[in-house]
């Protein structure tokens, strides 16, 4: 079986800033467009920015509600941390190391795009953390 795609919309009140932040940005590419909608792919993934006018407002801390990918290379995860701080992306938190010398050691940053849209991106030390190591208890922040 081919893997599947993972679909995500999200909400933004600005196609062309969508577009300075995902396609410029991150390097994100455009598929079909509306005066309501972009798709972008986002890393083989589709992500579609719905416009709406709703307000909208951040988020009071990373949780509930975040997305993002993780890297299966750590080179990978540092070309892109360099990238957003060479793009002047506005980072909601910088890169850090979270659990070291323990099986989920990862390395993560957010991301805010002009939405307030939060973006996880990380990269896992031990690949089987990403999934495996049920009997851990490091799930989000202490």
């Amino acid at each position: 079986m081919t893997a599947p795609i993972f679909h995500l919309a999200i909400p933004i009140n600005d196609i062309p800033k969508a577009k300075q932040f995902y396609v410029e940005g991150l390097g994100c590419e455009v598929g079909r467009e509306s005066a309501q909608a972009i798709i972008l792919n986002f890393y083989g993934h589709q992500v579609v920015a719905h416009m709406t006018k709703e307000p909208l407002t951040p988020q009071n801390g990373i949780y509930p509600r975040h997305f993002g990918l993780i890297f299966p290379e750590e080179p990978d995860w540092e070309r892109l941390a360099q990238t957003a701080e060479n793009k002047q992306l506005k980072f909601y938190q910088t890169p850090k190391l979270r659990f070291p010398k323990q099986l989920t050691e990862h390395r993560t940053f957010f991301l805010e795009d002009p939405f307030y849209n939060l973006l996880e991106f990380k990269f896992y030390r031990h690949y089987e953390a990403i999934f495996g190591g049920r009997k851990l208890a490091e799930v989000g922040d202490r």
